[in-house]
């Protein structure tokens, strides 16, 4: 259960980087980005590359992809993760769920269950 929770996070956070680059053309920005264009952005009015670093880059993807690849390291090594993160990532996905009904906050949903029960059941039986 840990290890499917784990990849299912890292899947959930590579795709979301990965789509917000390509599918929704977030990369297109990316000259504005390195070139020093955003230093003085103003975050109350985003400008398109601004708001494109935000959705991409700058998103909950690569962290959640680290928060995976933690969970698979620790299950590797016979360790259970720390319930704080089932819990806080649970958390963030029912305010998802309720701010943004159709992105994929079930599966995100899914992998805290399976991270919390399976968590559960290993430190029960030791």
């Amino acid at each position: 259960m840990i290890r499917t929770a784990g990849w299912l996070i890292v899947l959930l956070g590579a795709a979301h980087t990965v789509l917000a680059l390509t599918y929704e053309g977030a990369a297109r920005y990316a000259g504005e980005w390195f070139s020093g264009a955003l230093w003085g952005a103003d975050f109350s009015d985003m400008s398109p590359a601004n708001s494109a670093l935000w959705l991409s880059l700058e998103s909950f993807g690569p962290p959640l992809v680290v928060v995976g690849l933690t969970v698979l390291w620790l299950d590797r090594r016979g360790i259970v993760p720390p319930p704080f993160i089932g819990w806080t990532l649970g958390v963030w996905g029912l305010v998802d769920a309720v701010i943004l009904i159709t992105t994929p906050w079930p599966l995100f949903l899914l992998a805290t269950v399976l991270l919390l029960v399976g968590g559960r059941r290993a430190t029960e039986s030791g």
